[in-house]
């Protein structure tokens, strides 16, 4: 993988509840489909790409802003080896959720979710690329990091004003299946463990559960592990632990689900590159679009 393919990490302990990545050529960059536990938003710099959200297929291109509300299934792949780029931020639920309670957007009911999957507006997106690069400076002071993170996240929510969404059907069993395995994703599950702890049976689960969470309760599984890597590798530990902490069968197995839900090695992911006169690549070169 060249410089050019290869993803590169951002974070910062003093702002621990955000993440930055970027890649500046996602032809050979695919994910299956997959969830995060954070808030996610991107901004597609250059090309094209097919954006599948849920069960709808979009085609977005550079100048569109992508929106993934915690737990919503996604994935973005190129479109026939057509050079293509992105920005991600990845923030935190709960420092964005007191951000909504603070603008009145949400109340005791927690995060309120985006009704939109993506966005053209122009403000959103040039402020997006201009938020990037001020967070990944390390000349910039920490306060104007904040302060621009604030303004920004309260343009969103301003321009978007999400109307509240219809509310889903709660499914109590299936949210205890999804609950007993969120609790014991580093273990050696069965479908009979789950089903006993949601008391349901084994046709309805394999069946309900997708339509409810749109992953099978596998890949809800694996999706869980993922994310419990995540903040492994975040600390700093060893991947070969982490691989058996997580509760996959080997390293290479491991490998291959990060790279199938990061598009990433956990090697890579693990590698947190920051801004310096030595590393011309990071952040790569942008120019905001006109209109």
């Amino acid at each position: 993988m060249t410089a050019a393919t290869a993803p590169l990490f951002w974070r910062d302990p003093s702002l621990a509840f955000i993440e930055a990545r970027t890649i500046a050529d996602g032809r050979k960059v695919t994910y299956a489909r997959h969830a995060h536990e954070h808030f996610s938003i991107g901004a597609v710099t250059r090309g094209r790409s097919y954006y599948l959200y849920g069960a709808d297929r979009f085609e977005i291109s550079a100048g569109t802003v992508v929106l993934m509300n915690p737990g919503d299934v996604h994935a973005c792949n190129p479109i026939d080896n057509e050079r293509w780029s992105y920005q991600m931020l990845y923030i935190d639920t709960p420092w964005l959720t007191e951000l909504q309670h603070q603008l009145g957007f949400s109340t005791d009911q927690g995060y309120r979710p985006f009704t939109t999957p993506y966005t053209r507006d122009p403000v959103l997106y040039r402020g997006l690329l201009e938020l990037y690069r001020t967070v990944v400076d390390e000349r910039a002071e920490h306060l104007h990091k904040q302060s621009v993170l604030v303004s920004y996240f309260t343009e969103v929510q301003q321009r978007l004003n999400p109307s509240p969404m219809p509310m889903r059907e709660v499914n109590h069993k299936l949210e205890r299946a999804a609950e007993y395995i969120r609790e014991h994703c580093t273990q050696a599950l069965r479908l009979e463990d789950i089903c006993l702890a949601a008391e349901l049976s084994p046709s309805y689960l394999i069946r309900a559960f997708k339509q409810y969470y749109g992953l099978t309760p596998h890949a809800f599984l694996v999706n869980q592990r993922i994310q419990f890597a995540r903040a492994q590798l975040r600390q700093g530990e060893l991947i070969a632990d982490v691989a058996l902490a997580a509760g996959f069968a080997d390293q290479a197995h491991f490998q291959r689900a990060f790279k199938q839900h990061f598009a990433a090695t956990p090697g890579q992911y693990r590698e947190v590159l920051k801004p310096s006169a030595n590393n011309p690549h990071w952040p790569p070169a942008t120019r905001p679009l006109s209109g």
